[in-house]
């Protein structure tokens, strides 16, 4: 488990990360101003907050451009709404997350 405010290591995508990814992908396509023709989380960092931050890096184009999405997550007892934060588009398959 990840203390508090850090974020953890970066790591394969679990079912879960992918879930929320899809769920938010038309507000991430919105704010690009493109509809993704595949949209394919790879890896992440979570950070617990009052809630969940998510750092998603999303393959966008299948020949290595992709969309770097900060996505929270509130606390169950708030509703468990998603919102992305914060997009970096387009990023290099292999360039550090934002932050």
């Amino acid at each position: 488990m990840t203390e508090h405010g850090h974020w953890s290591p970066v790591k394969p995508v679990t079912l879960e990360v992918i879930k929320i990814c899809l769920e938010v992908r038309p507000k991430i396509e919105e704010m690009v101003g493109t509809v993704f023709k595949i949209f394919i989380p790879v890896v992440y960092s979570s950070q617990v907050v009052e809630g969940m931050n998510y750092i998603v890096l999303v393959d966008v184009d299948g020949d290595g451009v992709c969309v770097h999405a900060l996505i929270f997550q509130a606390l169950p007892c708030y509703g468990g709404e998603l919102s992305v934060t914060k997009i970096q588009y387009p990023k290099p398959f292999d360039v550090p997350f934002i932050s």
